[in-house]
């Protein structure tokens, strides 16, 4: 199921490139992810935003397609250095621009593989571990700024395992709530979407 929402995902950017995207442009360096956590997640309020570092691949396949792979990680220990708690997101997007500028607005949508992996330390040194891995859908949107032909400055806001319709908890069972896409009346049940809180990103690439 969820090799299949990826093939899926990289079958539909390579259909909407257009024959003539022979120009493509590759990139590649570093971002910042900053991802809030779940409202309901029992926290105290004023908890603040877990803070992940990593990179991003770009590939892009048309003037206003653009494939993503973004892999970010982030380690913790606990104060008694007893626990270590270590934090793998990767991230398959696909990025379409409404407008080719220098200054270019854009949609993301994608799905995501997150492993977070527990350690109990003996003096220092890991004696036993647990992962956990979980898979989900993102979405949301951004921009992108051109710095010269060789460099581009991105930052977007995505929301993480959004789920829709049947798939989609009762209010108050994640983060954010279910909450029901505008305008659409009657089929608020069927088309309904929910979240488990939103992340921030930013980078640069250096274009190839």
């Amino acid at each position: 199921m969820h090799l299949r929402a990826a093939l899926c995902l990289v079958a539909f950017a390579f259909l909407s490139a257009p024959p003539a995207a022979a120009a493509q442009a590759v990139g590649i360096g570093p971002r910042l992810s900053l991802v809030r956590p779940d409202a309901d997640a029992g926290l105290p309020d004023g908890t603040p935003s877990d803070r992940y570092t990593g990179g991003a691949l770009r590939l892009r396949i048309s003037p206003r397609t653009a494939i993503e792979l973004a892999a970010d990680w982030k380690s913790t220990t606990s104060e008694d250095a007893t626990v270590r708690l270590r934090t793998y997101p990767v991230q398959g997007s696909l990025l379409l621009y409404p407008v080719n500028a220098s200054l270019a607005p854009y949609i993301v949508g994608g799905v995501g593989w997150y492993s977070q992996t527990m350690e109990a330390l003996i003096e220092g040194e890991p004696a036993a571990a647990m992962t956990e891995r979980r898979f989900g859908y993102h979405g949301g949107f951004g921009a992108d700024i051109k710095m010269g032909k060789r460099a581009t400055l991105f930052a977007d806001y995505r929301y993480r395992f959004i789920r829709f319709g049947d798939d989609a908890p009762d209010d108050g069972e994640n983060g954010a709530g279910a909450f029901g896409i505008p305008g659409l009346g009657s089929l608020f049940d069927t088309f309904r979407m929910s979240h488990e809180g939103a992340m921030w990103t930013g980078g640069v690439v250096i274009n190839f």
